[in-house]
């Protein structure tokens, strides 16, 4: 999926800087995709940093980034200000976007946004992708992609997944000849691993707050949607009020998290399939399995058969 650019915005609505990893103004989030920032000419190997945004919102997507740049800038990169970006205010991330754009022969980085439908489906399929899953997935699916793209990697900084030493060991089986570092809080201890997070938190807060419902027929509660976190007011009072009790949440709601799944059960309209306890129906497909010597006519008339007979 291509991308616009969209413009992120403060609380108090001032434009700040265009972010051109959004699906763009009144466009909806449909499916998954991934973002590319013009790739850097300056010659490699390059350092690479991995972070995300938006693991715990029960509201939006998902959002992974990647930030990478020559070994020989590591130490310029060191003074630009990049930081685990929760510790920031938004306007500073919005600056810090515009500055990992602002020399594009040497700083590059790139975005995966995983979308609430697909975050929904994947882990209420069977067998389930979970969360963990997917966010491997995004992260294994960005650094080839960046490969690639021609970039040589010498060394990738990952914030921590699961169990980072097994984390680690799996990715440099992915990758041989990169070395990989796999730690707790790499968005504070490693510079490229802010960059990383500034570009994925930018990413996800203007996809959230400029959301545009993809249900044409849905009329959204007027109030924001918040954070997206369970234990946002904001988004309490969105979900409370956004509920349909016949057709349930628009699909910027994660329907597998148990926030969801408890309001529906209590609030939404319950359900019966039409075919449960119809013991006519079970007749016949128990004698289409030879289980009931005896076919009944529903079974002729459809015209239902035997394992065995066929």
């Amino acid at each position: 999926m291509e991308t616009t650019t969209n413009s992120s915005s403060s609380s108090e609505g001032q434009l700040i800087i265009p972010v051109p990893s959004t699906p763009g103004a009144s466009v909806p989030l449909k499916e998954s995709y991934t973002h590319h920032s013009p790739i850097p000419t300056a010659e490699g190997p390059y350092i690479l940093g991995v972070d995300e945004a938006g693991r715990g919102p029960v509201l939006g997507p998902l959002v992974y980034g990647v930030a990478y740049c020559p070994e020989a800038y590591r130490d310029k990169l060191e003074g630009l200000g990049f930081a685990d970006s929760k510790t920031l205010t938004p306007e500073t991330r919005s600056s810090l976007l515009q500055t990992l754009s602002s020399d594009p022969d040497n700083l590059g980085w790139s975005v995966r946004v995983i979308s609430p439908q697909a975050i929904s489906s994947g882990m209420l399929r069977r067998p389930p992708i979970n969360l963990n899953q997917q966010s491997q997935n995004a992260t294994v699916m960005l650094i080839k992609d960046i490969l690639d793209k021609g970039i040589i990697l010498s060394e990738v900084y990952v914030d921590a997944l699961g169990t980072t030493s097994t984390y680690q060991a799996y990715l440099s089986n992915q990758f041989p000849g990169i070395n990989f570092t796999v730690e707790s809080k790499a968005d504070f201890k490693y510079k490229i691993v802010g960059a990383a997070s500034v570009a994925a938190k930018v990413t996800r807060d203007a996809c959230l707050e400029d959301w545009t419902f993809e249900e044409t027929e849905y009329t959204a509660p007027e109030i924001e949607l918040g954070s997206g976190y369970p234990s946002d007011p904001k988004t309490q009072a969105w979900l409370k009020s956004g509920l349909d009790p016949t057709f349930g949440f628009p699909k910027v709601v994660r329907f597998s998290w148990t926030t969801v799944k408890l309001l529906l059960e209590k609030e939404g309209q319950a359900v019966k399939w039409i075919d449960e306890g119809q013991a006519s129906l079970i007749k016949a497909f128990e004698s289409a399995q030879g289980l009931d010597k005896d076919r009944c006519g529903l079974a002729r008339e459809l015209g239902i058969r035997s394992i065995a007979a066929l």
